[in-house]
């Protein structure tokens, strides 16, 4: 995934009401509010004068013309926005790159699924059989080289997994595949001290048959790709 325009740098100066980011932009000093389309804590992703890389939209609707897409920890480069991982994930399975979810004649996105659900990448061999994947943000890093999620307690996430056992339940493949935009990561937990409550049903997801798959990211200033497996530890 390519940035549709360049990105430019700048200073963090706080993170705020979840979707707002003050920065100070390096060029000239300026500071400007953008918008962090990511739902999570961002646990040890938003520290004062962190170097941030935002991109610049041309849309005149757009109440906020910067959004907040890297961020510079521990020594790598981060990407925080939860916008990107189905459109990641997406090109990452066209390109052969899960191994286990290859071989599909058919990809849509978004499709309705469950209890007035959508799943976010729905997969379709040539002789009718159904994978449904769900896509997962991750980028919180305490133990180096260990990514883990959540960051935050989901109880969405949680109602995700049941209703992704459901569909294993109906005689489907389902999987939830988690993408780690970090590049300092080869391995991944669950976070079961933020939300245990999402790690139980993770637990009973994968015994009820739905799969688990964890795929890492080349993080650049210039785009994002999905591009190496992660060894899932639970």
């Amino acid at each position: 995934m390519k940035f549709s325009t360049p990105l430019v740098s700048g200073r963090l100066v706080k993170r705020y009401k979840r979707f707002l980011a003050d920065v100070v932009l390096d060029d000239d000093g300026g500071a400007i509010t953008a918008h962090c389309a990511n739902p999570g804590s961002m646990l040890g992703l938003k520290e004062p004068g962190a170097r941030v890389w935002l991109s610049i939209s041309d849309n005149p609707k757009r109440k906020l013309k910067y959004s907040w897409e890297v961020i510079e920890a521990d020594g790598s480069l981060v990407g925080i926005n939860t916008a990107h991982p189905n459109k990641l994930v997406e090109e990452a399975l066209q390109a052969g790159r899960i191994a286990e979810l290859a071989g599909y004649e058919n990809l849509r996105r978004e499709v309705k699924y469950g209890k007035n659900s959508r799943i976010d990448i729905l997969l379709e061999a040539s002789d009718g059989a159904k994978t449904y994947v769900e896509v997962k943000n991750v980028h919180l890093m305490r133990e180096a080289g260990l990514a883990e999620f959540p960051d935050s307690v989901t109880a969405r996430g949680a109602k995700h997994l049941v209703e992704l056992s459901d569909m294993v339940a109906e005689g489907h493949r389902a999987a939830m595949v988690f993408l780690v935009q970090r590049p300092d990561c080869s391995r991944m937990s669950l976070a079961d001290d933020i939300d245990p409550g999402y790690a139980a049903a993770f637990a009973d997801a994968r015994r009820a048959g739905v799969e688990a798959f964890a795929i890492g990211c080349d993080v650049r200033l210039d785009g994002i790709d999905a591009v190496k497996p992660v060894e899932i530890l639970a």
